[in-house]
């Protein structure tokens, strides 16, 4: 993102599979994204970018700090507090499917809400 974040806003998508080449191939060219390559340690997850060259969503593979990630698009919602948050989810039927993770005021965490719909909540650096 290029501008700084809003809380309450979408920041991001992810898909996270067990082979994230053949998924970034496929939207590759069924959407006409291209990717670049983020090291992780021995191997690549991607970043995804339309046209206009800016990332806009990832792909990940299902493997280290992701491997417990469902194999699904997942939003990314901004948060102020990603502790306040999730305390939130919890009090209100949801539950919490991994994380918090991350470090310092950096973190994600990926929630169900009570009807069981899937997705992220991201504390952005301040």
């Amino acid at each position: 993102m290029t501008h700084p974040p809003k809380h309450g806003t979408i920041g991001w998508l992810d898909l996270t599979v067990e082979d994230a080449e053949i998924v970034r191939d496929f939207y590759a060219s069924v959407i006409g994204w291209t990717a670049d390559p983020v090291d992780m340690g021995g191997y690549s997850d991607f970043n995804m970018m339309p046209p206009s060259g800016e990332p806009i969503a990832g792909v990940c593979h299902k493997r280290g700090t992701n491997e417990d990630i469902p194999s699904a698009w997942i939003v990314y919602f901004l948060v102020a507090d990603i502790d306040v948050s999730i305390a939130s989810v919890r009090k209100l039927g949801g539950s919490v499917l991994a994380g918090p993770k991350g470090e310092g005021n950096q973190r994600y965490a990926i929630i169900k809400d009570p009807a069981g719909a899937v997705c992220a909540l991201y504390q952005a650096p301040s």
